[in-house]
């Protein structure tokens, strides 16, 4: 039985050989093809012939410019600059010497123009044979392919660190929470990307719940004041003078020049403005045990925001009593 399924030929697409394969590997292998530049030697003359005149020597066989081209590269002549011009030899036509050497094949030419003779530039062999090669082609092609997979595993290896960062947290203890914060702020911006926010309504609902919850705390406020008796007033008095703190916080000057008599009085549960005199400032005494002049506290409540005043120092809100 056969299990293969029949083919659809209404599915099947022929493949059409449009012949530009087979050109372009045809025209790669003509550029590739090395032949010798030298013209055809024309025929011997009656005295070269006769031995009268030397005959000029005999083109190199197949066999012998592979010798040539053996010697060479044992050199590695086409590996290195051309000596002539310095340069790699790249894709540009190179041509061998038969003494072995290779050279740019429009240097050489431009060689032999300025020297006026057909010397070879590195060991002056007179009269030589030159053929085509493309070794330093080769060699230069074979170069850039291992720079471009280099590159190519580079751009790789480092796609995949970056992945390996972005998916695994690091030991490190700072790098680790600023991966954590990345994290979190990408949360954060797919999460506003994903909603149609207007900034303004969400400013002007904040603004509304701030001014709500203010309106909120202040009722409590006011509803948890109590009234301070004269015997916690006295326990505030005293924990006052026991701070020894004789200048006004507020404008840095004596609270009274008589300030012995004063916390004396203070401490007798007296009355200092009879041993103080008409001359000495108010004091005021808050319930947070700080003391203060009158009028700069006075001053400093008529400059403050709020309609709860807090302590310039402890930052309280307070209860106050003019001593």
């Amino acid at each position: 039985m056969n299990c293969c399924r029949p083919i659809d030929r209404n599915t099947v697409k022929p493949v059409v050989d449009t012949g530009i394969k087979r050109k372009e590997k045809k025209k790669r292998k003509d550029e590739e093809k090395e032949y010798v530049l030298d013209p055809k030697p024309s025929s011997l003359t009656l005295a070269q012939k006769m031995g009268l005149v030397d005959a000029p020597n005999a083109p190199l066989t197949t066999s012998e410019w592979q010798l040539v081209k053996k010697r060479s590269e044992q050199q590695g002549d086409s590996s290195q600059p051309c000596v002539i011009c310095r340069e790699e030899f790249g894709i540009q036509q190179q041509v061998l010497l038969s003494c072995s050497h290779v050279f740019h094949r429009i240097c050489l030419q431009a060689f032999e123009k300025f020297s006026g003779r057909k010397s070879c530039p590195m060991c002056r062999k007179q009269q030589y044979q030159t053929r085509v090669i493309h070794d330093g082609a080769r060699l230069y092609r074979i170069k850039c392919a291992i720079r471009i997979q280099a590159y190519w595993r580079g751009y790789i290896v480092r796609k995949w660190y970056k992945q390996l960062r972005r998916s695994v947290p690091p030991k490190d203890r700072k790098l680790r929470r600023r991966f954590f914060e990345d994290k979190l702020q990408q949360i954060n911006d797919r999460l506003v990307r994903s909603c149609d926010i207007n900034i303004d309504e969400l400013f002007s609902e904040m603004d509304q719940s701030v001014a709500e919850s203010r309106r909120v705390l202040q009722q409590f406020e006011r509803q948890c004041v109590c009234t301070i008796s004269e015997e916690e007033w006295e326990q505030i008095q005293l924990k006052a003078i026991q701070r020894e703190v004789l200048d006004c916080p507020i404008c840095i000057t004596p609270l009274h020049h008589l300030s012995n008599t004063m916390f004396h009085a203070a401490a007798e549960g007296t009355d200092g403005k009879e041993k103080c005199g008409p001359s000495v400032r108010q004091t005021v005494l808050l319930s947070c045990s700080h003391i203060f002049h009158y009028t700069c506290l006075k001053a400093f409540e008529d400059f403050s925001e709020g309609e709860k005043h807090i302590c310039p120092l402890c930052r309280s809100t307070y209860q106050k009593k003019i001593l």
